[in-house]
């Protein structure tokens, strides 16, 4: 590689319109060229057109032996593009194209690097605003894909050509299912990456397709793709051939064997295959157990129906397979208690059922295999599918790449982000899916008003709004909730959430086509939504995991923010207090309405003004099961009680946590949480359900307190931690999927998601000027106690102040007093 002086003498190290940009461009564009001197000239053109506002560099690393360097160094003086070349001779061109681009990654300047061929047929008016949809969502990766959205390969030429591509790219991710299997075209060569996301020193590429061993070397990128049309080469020819192809087999062999040996040098992966094998052979016992069951009630003494049979029999054999899966396939330390293993084991093999029954009922019926033959292979279907989920989310460690205090855990969600191009042939609306058809009248039913936030018209009631219940309003609503059908009738290998950057929008569809959990969101003048009827049946989780979203960048639009906290008003203080998900804010809550007459605003989001000041949002509350010591209601039935110890221990924190582990795998995520509500109902009542209870619209905020478990003590938080605290307690509230390809693509007026985060932090840092902000830990819930306790002190120590000072003005010193006796 030729050094910096040997560059600036050969072709120039900077064009003149570099110098403003020479010290740190935020993108640094690599083309990796061979022979493309007639293409240099209409590739800068293009790149200098389609400049935004984003400083960037063009830096060529060359293998070429005809005069493409001379071409660069003609556009380096004379161009308004800045340009760098690095040239490889001969003897320097290790990797091939792949070599190429890693040497580019280690000289590039700019944080982003976006990687594209300099033959013409991606897209140069693209180059940009890849890495810019990286920067504006926090990707690390953005991939140009052929085979998504309006994406179209046709410009790699002939039908054999295409034909190789679309085998090289199904048998990537055949080899590296886990991978590759999310990424809709892992053999693109053009891509936008965050460089710091990156080991440059694990890379090994050889030849073309180094994006795969990108994604193979670092599986936890956060990526996105963006749909492009590839175009004819311009001018050269192609470098594909037989010596590649034979060279991308070798690499591919190459990467797989190095990645499992890694991965299975030591610790808990070296053991899968063995876990795996006793996995098996306890599950060959379960299938007989299950066998014996099914026969015994469908074919033997009771003879009902086979249906029936199985899911009796998949009670049976659960309970069996748990008990010798805990005592000889995880022997070790295990994760957790063992009832919240059993919980989560026994779910696991009910959504096998829910996914075993319609298989055995098409076996059955359609196929005429008998009952016990078809139940055998269903079993075995879902075996894979069950040890690798028990194994991760029931008995594995958590993944410290996946830690939720960052706000983002990895799921194989595919994230398309539709760029408007002019040369796009396929409307943006269309590339997110078939135009949902409403199912019932364009009325709404289900109309509500949230004071400083929104108002909301629905075709699906919305039990967390009812307090806000405005039947007054018409139609004519901010946010329109409507049902349709939408996805198309085949499945799909991955969820999908596309994107639409103008007019904002998104569309998310699931596995099972139109029988999934879909929905779709339209921001215009008003913000529409639609939801499948699968979803729409789940009232709980479209208001959680899409309508609050919503809500939550609609009243920053206004200049209020909803905190993730309860509110409080005692004695006339009006009190914040905020926490972690799941730490016992709900039951602190409980306590100081019942023991301390506490009127109440909020549970679980509050109506936050920058001057301090509040307005009730009285969601019904969720009891977890932790809370439950807290409610001692008379106001519940037996039954209501009964039920509500099962769905207290489903909807805890350890079943959330079940859930977001569930959310890493390759599993309609939304359609299952919709089943699971739907078959469990989470526990929500409102508070004067519960125990008399006033309910205050709104309040003025003096005192915050932030609680958590740990050795009691309580101490003065500075304005910065507790921003920082209250804004990171308020985006663990929207963990679940998919509000992190939601969030991104709602643009209201002229908030989008960054504008929405620091409008936050403002508002939240204004308000929290006039309010006593401290830390309050317990070991023992014992919140509720507490902080009357500490505001009575104060309240007292106070008034005590107040009497001094008072009587140290009516008493006068020694001197008056002889001045008035004189």
């Amino acid at each position: 590689m030729l050094d910096d002086a040997d560059l600036a003498h050969e072709v120039g190290r900077f064009s003149p319109a570099a110098a403003a940009d020479a010290q740190s461009p935020l993108v640094t564009i690599i083309v990796p060229t061979r022979n493309e001197a007639e293409n240099v000239a209409p590739l800068l053109d293009r790149i200098g057109r389609s400049r935004t506002n984003s400083s960037f560099e063009v830096l060529f690393v060359d293998d070429s032996d005809d005069e493409t360097p001379e071409r660069v160094a003609e556009h380096a003086r004379d161009g308004n593009v800045p340009i760098r070349i690095v040239h490889r001779t001969a003897g320097e061109r290790d990797g091939g194209l792949g070599g190429a681009v890693l040497a580019g990654l280690r000289t590039a300047r700019g944080s982003w690097a976006v990687v594209m061929d300099g033959d013409l047929q991606h897209p140069p008016e693209l180059a940009l605003p890849l890495a810019e949809v990286g920067i504006s969502r926090s990707i690390d990766l953005v991939m140009a894909t052929r085979h998504q959205g309006s994406g179209d390969a046709s410009g790699l030429g002939s039908r054999p050509r295409r034909v190789v591509s679309q085998l090289s790219n199904r048998t990537a991710k055949l080899v590296f299912p886990r991978s590759l299997g999310p990424a809709s075209d892992p053999m693109s060569g053009f891509f936008a990456v965050r460089i710091d996301a990156l080991d440059l020193d694990a890379l090994r590429p050889r030849g073309f397709k180094i994006l795969m061993e990108i994604l193979v070397r670092t599986p936890h990128l956060r990526t996105a793709e963006v749909p492009f049309t590839m175009a004819e080469r311009n001018a050269g020819t192609s470098k594909a051939s037989l010596a590649e192809g034979t060279t991308f087999l070798g690499n591919l062999l190459r990467l797989r064997m190095r990645v499992f040996t890694e991965r299975t040098g030591g610790g808990r992966r070296a053991n899968m295959l063995v876990r795996g094998l006793l996995f098996g052979l306890v599950g060959l016992s379960g299938i007989v157990v299950n066998s014996a069951v099914l026969w015994y009630f469908s074919v033997g003494h009771f003879a009902i129906n086979y249906l029936v049979g199985a899911i009796i029999a998949t009670e049976a054999s659960t309970l069996w397979l748990f008990l010798l899966t805990e005592t000889l396939v995880y022997r070790d330390d295990k994760p957790g208690s063992i009832l919240s293993r059993g919980a989560k084991f026994f779910l696991i093999n009910h959504i096998g059922l829910a996914i075993r029954l319609p298989l055995l009922a098409l076996l059955v019926n359609v196929a005429g295999m008998a009952v016990l033959w078809a139940n055998l292979l269903t079993l075995f279907v879902t075996f894979a599918l069950r040890f690798f989920v028990t194994d991760s989310t029931v008995y594995g460690a958590k993944n410290p790449h996946d830690d939720p205090s960052d706000g983002y855990v990895t799921e194989p969600i595919r994230i398309i982000v539709n760029i408007p191009n002019p040369a796009d042939t396929v409307p943006a609306l269309v590339a997110m899916g078939p135009t949902p058809t409403p199912d019932r009248s364009r009325h709404l039913p289900f109309r509500y008003d949230i004071p400083s936030v929104a108002t909301i018209g629905s075709q699906v009631e919305l039990p967390e709004l009812e307090y806000f219940r405005a039947q007054w309003l018409d139609n004519d609503t901010e946010i329109q909730v409507r049902v349709g059908h939408l996805g198309a009738r085949t499945p799909r290998l991955h969820a999908t959430a596309t994107q639409l950057t103008s007019p904002p929008g998104m569309g998310y569809l699931e596995h099972l086509g139109s029988l999934s959990a879909n929905f779709r969101v339209e921001i215009g003048d008003l913000i529409e939504v639609v939801v499948s009827p699968s979803l729409a049946h789940s009232p709980h989780v479209v208001y959680t995991n899409i309508i609050e979203a919503l809500l939550r960048f609609e009243a920053v639009s206004k200049g209020s923010m909803l905190l993730h906290s309860a509110c409080l008003e005692l004695r006339g203080t009006g009190i914040l207090i905020s926490a972690r998900t799941d730490t016992g804010k709900t039951g602190t809550v409980l306590r100081m309405v019942r023991e301390c007459d506490a009127r109440f605003l909020s549970d679980d989001m509050t109506i936050l003004h920058a001057d301090g000041s509040v307005e009730c949002f009285p969601k019904p509350l969720t009891i977890s099961h932790h809370t439950l010591r807290a409610v001692a209601s008379n106001e519940l039935t037996k039954s209501e009680w009964r039920h509500l110890r099962l769905q207290s221990r489903l909807h805890s924190k350890e079943g959330r946590e079940f859930a977001l582990l569930l959310a890493k795998m390759n599993v309609p995520i939304m359609g299952v949480n919709a089943m699971v509500q739907r078959m469990v109902p989470p526990p929500k009542f409102a508070i004067d359900r519960l125990l008399p209870c006033k309910i205050i619209p709104s309040t003025k905020v003096s005192e915050l307190f932030i609680i958590q478990r740990g050795p009691q003590e309580q101490h003065d938080l500075a304005l910065a931690e507790t921003v920082d605290t209250l804004l990171a307690n308020t985006e663990d509230a929207y963990q679940f999927p998919p509000f992190r390809q939601l969030a991104p693509s709602i643009v209201i007026g002229e908030v989008d998601h960054q504008v929405m985060r620091a409008r936050e932090r403002a508002i939240l840092t204004s308000a929290l000027g006039v309010m006593h902000h401290r830390n309050l830990s317990s070991p023992h819930f014992g919140w509720a106690d507490d902080i009357p306790a500490l505001l009575d002190a104060e309240r007292a120590a106070a008034e005590r102040a107040t009497k001094r000072a008072n009587a140290s003005r009516r008493v006068p010193d020694a001197a008056t007093a002889a001045a008035f006796a004189t």
